[in-house]
């Protein structure tokens, strides 16, 4: 079974947030995300400060994407902070989109 994540990136020198879904190990994606791997249209081409903040470990692809859209659709950093801070919030999504 593949282990999908949602992970969230910061820029400092952007004061934004990133938000993402893979299934590499998170690690690995952020290093994906600094060295510049992706397409030059990637948002995160745009600072080489992305560090990980949080991430959220999902059962599959489809939960993940709902996650993902979830957290995207909040467009709020205060959402995102606590998503950190109160870890319920993350379980409570978890079983919203199990099977979906």
């Amino acid at each position: 079974m593949n282990n999908f994540f949602v992970y969230v990136l910061y820029s400092e020198s952007f004061n934004r947030f990133y938000i993402g879904l893979n299934s590499l190990s998170v690690k690995e994606r952020l290093e994906n995300h600094i060295a510049k791997k992706y397409s030059k249209f990637n948002f995160t081409q745009k600072a080489s400060d992305w560090t990980l903040f949080h991430f959220i470990e999902c059962d599959s692809l489809s939960q993940a994407r709902n996650i993902e859209l979830h957290i995207k659709r909040m467009k709020s950093a205060f959402y995102i902070q606590n998503l950190k801070k109160y870890p319920e919030i993350a379980a409570k999504l978890q079983v919203k989109y199990k099977g979906n």
